[in-house]
């Protein structure tokens, strides 16, 4: 008995290869559309990180705006923000929501306060500034002059440098008593370097 042959024919179907290569189309075209979405999404201001360097930014450029309009003068004359240093009880103060007071119930009216009250407060932002200086022993030291907590980890801090001569001081051991800024030298007409710090954070 002769064993049966089974001959199998495979037949290739013509459209297979197009149909491999529209499926490879379509992935590249889905793959490009996700990674665009994804790239675009980052560089909108939808995101946490971008909101928050967004709201920094503006902070930043809000503080350094009002550290120049204070800091500004007409000739022979004091800036305003020279003339509160020059005018500081050596106090520490904070808002309480009506005025900046001390704990001794003194109340701070100065220039600073003033477009503080009128720019930072209303917006609902915290605030500090302070004066880093140096003192008798060479080394730098910071004075707060508006304390209303600890920043955020969002805060920005900005500063403005401010001369103190001899000749601005019309009693140097009272001011120095009153404020802890010392004549950081006594041989010549310089008496002080005033770095003023401005730090703004959003509640």
């Amino acid at each position: 008995m002769n064993p049966k042959i089974t001959t199998q024919v495979f037949k290739t179907d013509s459209c297979a290869q197009l149909h491999t290569l529209e499926a490879l189309m379509a992935l590249i075209i889905i793959t490009g559309i996700i990674i665009f979405t994804v790239q675009a999404t980052s560089l909108t201001p939808l995101t946490s990180s971008t909101a928050n360097a967004h709201i920094e930014a503006q902070l930043q450029t809000l503080a350094q705006d009002m550290l120049t309009v204070l800091d500004h003068s007409q000739s022979g004359h004091n800036s305003s923000l020279k003339e509160d240093i020059l005018n500081w009880d050596g106090d520490e103060y904070a808002w309480n929501s009506t005025a900046y007071h001390s704990e001794l119930n003194n109340t701070l009216t100065s220039s600073s306060t003033e477009i503080l009250k009128s720019v930072i407060v209303p917006k609902g932002i915290a605030h500090n500034v302070e004066f880093a200086v140096i003192n008798d022993a060479g080394a730098v030291m910071t004075l707060p002059y508006i304390y209303n907590g600890e920043p955020s980890d969002n805060a920005v801090t900005v500063s403005r440098r401010i001369l103190l001569s001899n000749s601005d001081i019309s009693n140097s051991s009272q001011f120095q008593s009153y404020t802890g800024i010392a004549d950081a030298d006594t041989s010549t007409d310089f008496y002080n370097l005033i770095d003023v710090k401005m730090t703004l954070w959003r509640m």
